[in-house]
C-alpha cells in the first residue's frame, strides 16, 4: 500500500496564495484546497488522492498539487482537450512550481490574444 501524500502545509497554500496575489492583485483571484487523484508514477496503475489547490482566472482553470514530500505538479487548463503543463514533470521547490506555471500561462495568454484578439 503507498504512503498517504501529506497534506498542504500553511506556508505552502500561503506562498501559492501570495505569487496568485502578485500575478493578479491581492483579493482578485482566490486559490481553494481541492483533492486530486493522479498518477505518482508512470508505471502506477492506480490513482492516488493528493491534496491541490485550484483557481480560476477568466476563461483559464489552474491545478497545482502536491504528489509527495516538497513534491509538487501543476497544469492550467481551458477546456479538457486544451491543458498545458510546464513541461517539467515534479518540482522540488513550490515556488518555481507556481511561478513557472503562472508565466507559462502568462506568455499563452498573450500568444493567444495575439492569434484570436477579442472583438
Amino acid at each position: 500500500m503507498m504512503a498517504k501524500v501529506p497534506d498542504l502545509t500553511d506556508l505552502e497554500k500561503h506562498i501559492i496564495q501570495q505569487t496568485i496575489d502578485e500575478r493578479w492583485g491581492k483579493g482578485k483571484v482566490t486559490a481553494e484546497e481541492v483533492e486530486v487523484e493522479i498518477r505518482l508514477s508512470p508505471a502506477d496503475r492506480e490513482l492516488t488522492a493528493c491534496p491541490a489547490m485550484y483557481w480560476e482566472h477568466e476563461d483559464c482553470q489552474f491545478v497545482l498539487a502536491k504528489s509527495g514530500e516538497s513534491r509538487y505538479r501543476s497544469q492550467f487548463f481551458y477546456s479538457v482537450k486544451d491543458r498545458f503543463g510546464t513541461g517539467i514533470d515534479e518540482y522540488a521547490d513550490l515556488g518555481d512550481c507556481v511561478l513557472y506555471l503562472l508565466r507559462l500561462q502568462a506568455d499563452h495568454e498573450s500568444e493567444r490574444q495575439k492569434n484570436f484578439p477579442t472583438a
